[in-house]
Protein backbone atom coordinates (compact mmCIF):
# COMPACT_ATOMS: atom_id res chain seq x y z
CA UNK A 1 0.00 0.00 0.00
CA UNK A 2 1.63 3.00 -1.14
CA UNK A 3 -0.67 5.52 1.19
CA UNK A 4 0.87 6.45 4.37
CA UNK A 5 -1.50 5.50 7.05
CA UNK A 6 -0.33 7.47 10.01
CA UNK A 7 -0.71 10.40 7.76
CA UNK A 8 -1.76 13.17 10.26
CA UNK A 9 -4.95 14.27 8.24
CA UNK A 10 -6.20 10.83 9.32
CA UNK A 11 -5.34 11.22 12.74
CA UNK A 12 -6.77 14.96 12.70
CA UNK A 13 -10.23 13.53 10.96
CA UNK A 14 -10.46 10.39 13.39
CA UNK A 15 -9.85 12.15 16.72
CA UNK A 16 -12.53 14.86 15.92
CA UNK A 17 -14.87 12.41 14.89
CA UNK A 18 -14.23 10.23 18.46
CA UNK A 19 -14.65 13.39 20.58
CA UNK A 20 -17.87 14.54 18.81
CA UNK A 21 -19.27 11.05 19.05
CA UNK A 22 -18.37 10.79 22.79
CA UNK A 23 -20.01 14.45 23.69
CA UNK A 24 -22.72 13.50 21.82
CA UNK A 25 -23.63 10.23 23.69
CA UNK A 26 -23.00 11.91 26.79
CA UNK A 27 -25.52 14.92 25.84
CA UNK A 28 -28.45 12.91 24.20
CA UNK A 29 -28.54 10.81 27.34
CA UNK A 30 -29.19 14.23 29.17
CA UNK A 31 -31.48 15.74 26.46
CA UNK A 32 -33.49 12.84 26.97
CA UNK A 33 -34.50 13.23 30.61
CA UNK A 34 -35.96 16.44 29.32
CA UNK A 35 -38.37 15.15 26.50
CA UNK A 36 -35.91 16.45 24.24
CA UNK A 37 -33.84 14.95 20.98
CA UNK A 38 -30.43 16.19 20.30
CA UNK A 39 -32.20 17.88 16.84
CA UNK A 40 -34.41 19.81 18.63
CA UNK A 41 -32.01 21.13 21.77
CA UNK A 42 -30.07 22.46 18.83
CA UNK A 43 -33.01 23.98 17.06
CA UNK A 44 -34.00 25.76 20.46
CA UNK A 45 -30.58 26.87 21.32
CA UNK A 46 -30.81 27.99 17.75
CA UNK A 47 -33.15 30.07 18.05
CA UNK A 48 -33.19 31.08 21.64
CA UNK A 49 -28.96 32.77 20.96
CA UNK A 50 -30.44 34.79 17.90
CA UNK A 51 -32.00 38.20 17.97
CA UNK A 52 -35.89 38.30 18.54
CA UNK A 53 -35.99 34.52 19.52
CA UNK A 54 -36.41 33.83 15.89
CA UNK A 55 -34.82 32.50 12.49
CA UNK A 56 -35.66 32.33 9.18
CA UNK A 57 -36.54 28.52 8.24
CA UNK A 58 -33.90 28.73 5.75
CA UNK A 59 -31.03 30.21 8.22
CA UNK A 60 -32.51 28.05 10.58
CA UNK A 61 -31.54 24.79 7.94
CA UNK A 62 -28.31 26.70 7.64
CA UNK A 63 -26.73 27.02 11.15
CA UNK A 64 -27.85 23.63 12.06
CA UNK A 65 -27.54 19.95 10.65
CA UNK A 66 -30.78 19.65 9.14
CA UNK A 67 -31.51 20.18 5.66
CA UNK A 68 -34.71 22.62 4.70
CA UNK A 69 -37.41 19.59 4.72
CA UNK A 70 -35.66 18.46 7.77
CA UNK A 71 -36.19 21.39 9.81
CA UNK A 72 -39.94 22.21 8.20
CA UNK A 73 -40.50 18.43 9.93
CA UNK A 74 -38.53 19.19 13.01
CA UNK A 75 -40.09 22.82 13.58
CA UNK A 76 -43.45 21.24 12.42
CA UNK A 77 -43.06 18.62 15.41
CA UNK A 78 -42.01 21.11 17.69
CA UNK A 79 -44.87 23.38 16.75
CA UNK A 80 -47.06 20.73 17.79
CA UNK A 81 -45.35 20.47 21.33
CA UNK A 82 -45.62 24.04 22.16
CA UNK A 83 -42.07 24.26 21.89
CA UNK A 84 -41.37 26.65 18.82
CA UNK A 85 -43.86 28.35 16.33
CA UNK A 86 -44.14 30.03 13.18
CA UNK A 87 -44.39 33.67 12.08
CA UNK A 88 -45.24 34.66 8.76
CA UNK A 89 -42.34 37.18 7.09
CA UNK A 90 -43.66 40.45 6.52
CA UNK A 91 -41.50 41.48 4.00
CA UNK A 92 -41.59 38.18 2.34
CA UNK A 93 -44.45 35.81 1.36
CA UNK A 94 -42.40 32.20 0.90
CA UNK A 95 -40.62 32.94 3.81
CA UNK A 96 -41.71 32.06 7.71
CA UNK A 97 -39.52 32.83 10.78
CA UNK A 98 -39.21 29.81 13.70
CA UNK A 99 -39.80 31.63 17.24
CA UNK A 100 -38.60 29.88 20.18
CA UNK A 101 -41.74 30.44 22.87
CA UNK A 102 -41.91 30.87 26.13
CA UNK A 103 -42.74 27.11 26.89
CA UNK A 104 -39.57 26.14 25.00
CA UNK A 105 -37.45 28.84 27.07
CA UNK A 106 -39.07 26.96 29.78
CA UNK A 107 -37.39 23.76 28.56
CA UNK A 108 -34.15 24.83 27.95
CA UNK A 109 -34.35 26.73 31.28
CA UNK A 110 -34.28 22.87 32.82
CA UNK A 111 -31.55 21.37 30.20
CA UNK A 112 -28.98 23.83 30.34
CA UNK A 113 -27.76 23.37 33.98
CA UNK A 114 -27.36 19.67 33.67
CA UNK A 115 -26.16 20.18 30.29
CA UNK A 116 -23.32 22.70 31.09
CA UNK A 117 -22.16 20.81 33.72
CA UNK A 118 -21.64 17.87 30.88
CA UNK A 119 -19.81 20.34 28.85
CA UNK A 120 -18.08 21.69 31.58
CA UNK A 121 -16.75 17.88 32.90
CA UNK A 122 -16.40 16.34 29.30
CA UNK A 123 -15.17 19.02 27.17
CA UNK A 124 -13.87 22.59 28.61
CA UNK A 125 -12.80 21.45 31.60
CA UNK A 126 -10.43 18.66 29.68
CA UNK A 127 -8.77 22.26 28.33
CA UNK A 128 -6.54 24.70 29.46
CA UNK A 129 -7.84 28.33 28.62
CA UNK A 130 -5.10 28.58 25.87
CA UNK A 131 -5.93 25.26 24.57
CA UNK A 132 -9.94 26.24 24.58
CA UNK A 133 -8.88 29.89 22.77
CA UNK A 134 -6.85 28.24 20.07
CA UNK A 135 -9.77 25.55 19.60
CA UNK A 136 -12.73 27.87 19.08
CA UNK A 137 -10.45 29.89 16.59
CA UNK A 138 -10.13 26.85 14.77
CA UNK A 139 -13.22 25.15 14.89
CA UNK A 140 -14.43 28.83 13.38
CA UNK A 141 -12.08 28.67 10.74
CA UNK A 142 -13.36 25.36 10.07
CA UNK A 143 -16.58 26.10 10.27
CA UNK A 144 -16.47 29.30 7.98
CA UNK A 145 -15.08 26.96 5.14
CA UNK A 146 -16.90 24.37 5.15
CA UNK A 147 -20.69 26.32 6.22
CA UNK A 148 -20.60 29.66 5.53
CA UNK A 149 -24.37 29.44 5.93
CA UNK A 150 -23.88 28.73 9.80
CA UNK A 151 -24.01 32.37 10.73
CA UNK A 152 -27.13 33.51 8.29
CA UNK A 153 -29.59 35.58 10.30
CA UNK A 154 -27.43 35.67 13.31
CA UNK A 155 -26.45 38.63 15.14
CA UNK A 156 -23.48 38.93 13.15
CA UNK A 157 -25.25 38.90 9.71
CA UNK A 158 -28.11 40.73 11.11
CA UNK A 159 -25.96 43.28 11.82
CA UNK A 160 -24.25 43.38 8.33
CA UNK A 161 -27.60 43.42 6.61
CA UNK A 162 -29.06 46.49 8.65
CA UNK A 163 -26.02 48.06 7.18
Amino acid sequence: MSTNLDDDRFTAVGLFTEAFVGLTARFTAQFEEHRLSAVEFEVLMRLARSPRNRLRMTDLAGQTSLSTSGVTRVVDRMDRDGLVRREACSSDRRSSYAVVTDAGLRRLDEVLPGHLALVQQWFIGQLTPDQLTGLLESLRTIRDAVNPCATAGSGESASAEAA
